[in-house]
């Protein structure tokens, strides 16, 4: 079977590493083109195209595929089906019309929640027990497409996205090879339509969200500090110091104090009052500083964290 390939990030490399494994015929890569990024803005290959050119693959990484070179190179590989992991570009129509079976994609949620850019945080956010990887088959929509295979795995308290996306990551490449198999066998692609009256959907997460909010649920900002983890981190200021938080507890009480108030200051902890309970960090990070447990920050740093004092939200733009 001939497969065109189209992913970005690392959550597409088992994929297209197990379509390596398995033999198939890729005789063209697609990735988005490399952007400026750190400090130092030089250009970064993505983590697909590291593998591409690992294993010798042609790769292509247009701007867009809406022109009539790209459509036409496309058409030329004759592809029996386009896999699509995390690429982060829409498909047109007449690319979705090109390969023999059409474009399968590899969805980490369990379709129709959470469509969109950003399903695993929303999945933590949300407080959902289990999440999954759905194989689609694409359609103009942004993730509307028609249900080949499903499957869940739970989310636990101390999932996060990284933790999530390494699981789904590994299913995802499971399921879709098992997916190829029955179309090789049946010469067919058994589908089912999205119940549309479950739809929920998800936005790309902007890097301001990650600021904690002390007047919202305390379960809410826990959830935000594994739901932002590795990207784009949860944070909070103390005197103008941007401090982050990578993990985080509640403590189920109500607390007598307004929302920022530090309730308590001590080597073991640090609690910090929300509108329904209390929020406790447990691993905090100071600029410029390894992550470290809130009693090494005490030790380090025990004069900035005043019982008492409250810490006030800044506007997050």
């Amino acid at each position: 079977m001939r497969l065109l390939f189209a992913g970005t990030p690392e959550f597409a490399v088992p994929t297209l590493l197990a379509l390596l494994e398995k033999k198939y015929d890729i005789p063209l890569v697609l990735t988005q083109p490399s952007r400026p990024t750190g400090r130092g803005q030089k250009p970064q290959c993505s983590a697909i195209k590291t593998v591409a050119l690992q294993h010798h693959l042609n790769l292509l990484q247009p701007e867009s595929l809406k022109t009539p070179d790209i459509q036409a190179l496309l058409k030329s590989q004759k592809a029996d089906v386009m896999i699509v992991v995390a690429y982060g570009m829409l498909l047109p129509k007449p690319i979705l019309m090109l390969p023999r079976f059409g474009c399968i994609n590899v969805h980490a949620s369990l379709l129709p929640r959470w469509r969109g850019a950003a399903p695993i945080p929303y999945a933590i956010l949300a407080g959902d027990k289990q999440t999954g990887i759905t194989i689609m088959k694409m359609d103009e929509g942004l993730d509307t497409g028609d249900i080949l295979l499903q499957e869940s795995i739970p989310i636990t308290s101390q999932d996060t996205t990284h933790s999530l996306q390494t699981r789904l990551a590994n299913l995802g490449a499971t399921l879709l090879i098992k997916n190829l198999d029955d179309l090789q066998k049946t010469g067919k692609l058994a589908a089912q339509k999205q119940n549309e009256n479950e739809v929920t959907s998800t936005k790309k997460i902007l890097k301001t969200e990650g600021l904690l909010d002390w007047t919202h649920s305390a379960i809410l900002l826990e959830r935000k500090v594994r739901a932002f983890n590795p990207w784009p981190r949860t944070y909070f200021y103390l005197n103008k110091t941007n401090i982050r938080v990578w993990e985080a507890e509640v403590i189920h009480k109500k607390p007598e104090a307004p929302p920022g108030t530090l309730l308590e200051v001590t080597p073991e902890h640090l609690y910090i009052a929300c509108n329904d309970a209390i929020f406790s960090p447990l691993l905090i990070q100071f600029a410029g500083k390894n992550p470290t447990t809130w009693t090494n920050i005490y030790n380090a740093h025990r004069s900035l964290f005043q019982t008492g004092s409250i810490l006030l939200t800044p506007p997050s733009h």
